[in-house]
């Protein structure tokens, strides 16, 4: 019966689908926590007209909840873009612009259609806001703008502390869960842009977000190998990153939802 048992767990490990994460579930929280700070009066009133009594925060996590039933199975790429590597900012664009099939970029500008459709029903507004608030979060995720050939960095074998992992969990949990904060708290300590942030980033593009996840992406494939060893240098170096992007979703999403509703 344990060889059973053994012998199951290893086959579902093995069919686990790569880029099955995204932020971690306490990452997409920070994100739409962050979101609810900066709406407007209009954008608050049309969230609760939308979600009722279900926050941004917790209703981010319903793009990955949704992948434990099978009808919900097309909605698999939503999450990401495989991007070419060595691109500049105008391919960036280009790809984005040019590529149909479905991915992290144009399903976000579908869902932001939704919204705005005045003929949607409720249940699809709900749909929408629900997955607008993760795929968000996911763009800004920078190994979400990754490689295909590594399928976003889940066969870079890395060690995490001396466990195996590999550097698309590692940007999706580890780093996050490394700094021992609840949603509230890490929301709470890094929700502090500049005015003049706050001015600059609300004429960025989804296009600029993007490219600006791809960016970090790039710099994190550089610097980060194939079985390296990541512990305590690794989040020095990298946590005012993690907090910059979680810090983007959070205000990219805000900004997209006011210019919705106002």
């Amino acid at each position: 019966m344990k060889n059973y048992f053994k012998q199951a767990l290893l086959i579902a490990v093995i069919f686990v689908p790569f880029h099955a994460g995204a932020w971690s579930m306490i990452g997409h929280r920070i994100v739409g926590q962050i979101a609810e700070n900066h709406l407007t009066n209009k954008s608050k009133k049309a969230v609760l007209s939308i979600l009722g009594t279900e926050s941004l925060a917790m209703a981010s996590n319903w793009g990955d909840f949704i992948k434990s039933d099978s009808n919900y199975d097309s909605l698999y790429n939503w999450h990401f873009v495989n991007l070419p590597v060595n691109l500049d900012k105008s391919g960036v664009f280009s790809y984005l612009e040019t590529e149909k099939e479905p991915n992290v970029y144009n399903k976000t500008l579908q869902m932001i259609s939704a919204l705005k459709n005045n003929k949607s029903t409720a249940d699809q507004k709900k749909f929408a806001l629900r997955m607008l608030t993760h795929l968000i979060g996911d763009l800004n995720q920078p190994m979400h703008t990754a490689h295909k050939e590594d399928s976003g960095g889940n066969k870079v074998y890395v060690t995490w502390f001396g466990e195996k992992s590999n550097l698309h969990k590692v940007w999706d949990d580890e780093l996050i869960d490394y700094q021992r904060l609840s949603y509230t708290e890490y929301a709470a300590a890094i929700d502090f842009p500049t005015k003049q942030e706050l001015s600059s980033w609300k004429g960025k593009t989804l296009k600029e977000y993007v490219y600006g996840s791809y960016e970090v992406c790039n710099k994190i494939y550089e610097t980060t190998k194939p079985e390296s060893k990541l512990s305590y240098k690794y989040n020095f170096d990298y946590v005012d990153t993690l907090n910059k992007q979680l810090l983007y979703g959070g205000i990219c999403l805000a900004n997209t939802l006011n210019a919705i509703y106002n």
